[in-house]
């Protein structure tokens, strides 16, 4: 039985990043040896019932998304159902939302591309943009994303204009959800939450660098995670 991965966002064949997501896949699914089955779904169309036939979910770049509480909804069921997900980009913005207002309890989290001027941005447009850069990153080395790449260090490309404003990084940091990953200037990039099966998202867009020859360490991770699932629902692992 195929692994069955929804990517969610408005797919675009004329953005890269978004072509790059499904050959990402495809190449650690193919190095794994594993069959999946991965396919887009619009942000106005997920809903729960589509969430509970799924073993990975994908947040992908490409925001604003239609439906902003659709997108929201779906990375808490992620979250609370330990659902394997993994957002890039705009995925990774929407995920830190998400914990702003479901678990820090700032209701009206909000993100500068849907409202510039909302009183409590928790991701607001980044001093410089980020688009077509390269750029070298650390990662804490106890976390899942180091051991996902055997590392501590890498260089990755970004497709971004927006990240966590930085007058929220302590808050976003006080719970559970850990930062373990950023940049030079010490800028907020990668974070996960310990205990899950897998739940990270990246301001970098991983999927940028894959190749057949050499898939991403972190997708092919997300991969073997949503893999992990299928054994665990079928009652084979």
């Amino acid at each position: 039985m195929a692994v069955s991965i929804l990517i969610l966002g408005e797919f675009d064949p004329n953005f890269p990043p978004h072509l790059a997501t499904e050959a990402a896949i495809a190449h650690s699914a193919a190095r794994l040896g594993t069959p999946i089955e991965a396919r887009w779904i619009s942000t106005t169309d997920v809903d729960e019932s589509v969430l509970r036939q799924q073993q990975g979910l994908w947040i992908a770049p490409g925001s604003p998304y239609r439906d902003m509480a659709r997108t929201l909804a779906a990375i808490r069921f992620a979250r609370e159902q330990g659902l394997p997900c993994l957002g890039t980009c705009g995925g990774f913005q929407h995920l830190v939302i998400e914990y702003a207002g479901n678990v820090l309890g700032i209701r009206d989290a909000a993100h500068a591309e849907y409202d510039p001027n909302a009183s409590h941005l928790f991701v607001s447009r980044l001093a410089c943009s980020l688009v077509g850069r390269e750029m070298e990153l650390r990662f804490a080395a106890d976390s899942l994303v180091a051991r996902s790449y055997g590392a501590t260090r890498a260089a990755e490309q970004y497709y971004c204009n927006f990240g966590v404003r930085p007058e929220c990084v302590a808050l976003l940091g006080s719970k559970d959800l850990r930062i373990v990953g950023s940049d030079a200037e010490g800028d907020v990039r990668v974070v996960e939450l310990p205990g899950h099966p897998f739940f990270v998202g990246t301001l970098y867009v991983p999927q940028l660098k894959s190749s057949p020859a050499a898939p991403h360490p972190l997708v092919t991770a997300f991969v073997q995670a949503a893999e992990a699932a299928a054994r665990l629902k079928s009652g084979c692992g």
